[in-house]
């Protein structure tokens, strides 16, 4: 299956991933409105520890990536933030170098 170009939003949780492979392990997951989840993984990024993908459980996010299986492989991202009126703002994480 050829991977598809998205953009999704959703809650970033820490779920175990591919249990019973040789991929097993707990790790991001970005779980969307549908409550599909996916691996989350940063283009770029380590598939199985990211630290800059690690920082982003519990927040809610809008990726943009593509799909591939069951992981979503971010190349951009911003997180939303709850403002003192109540209304929803966007801030894009710095990148830690």
């Amino acid at each position: 299956m050829e991977p598809e170009r998205a953009t999704i939003t959703g809650k970033v949780l820490k779920r175990r991933i591919a249990p019973g492979s040789k991929s097993d392990r707990v790790g991001a997951v970005l779980k969307d409105g549908a409550g599909r989840l996916y691996a989350l993984r940063r283009a770029g990024g380590n598939a199985f520890r990211d630290a800059m993908v690690d920082g982003l459980v519990g927040k809610t996010i809008t990726g943009a990536g593509i799909i591939s299986g069951g992981s979503f492989i971010m190349d951009d991202w911003t997180v939303e933030s709850a403002a003192s009126n109540g209304q929803m703002t966007k801030a894009r994480p710095k990148p830690r170098l």
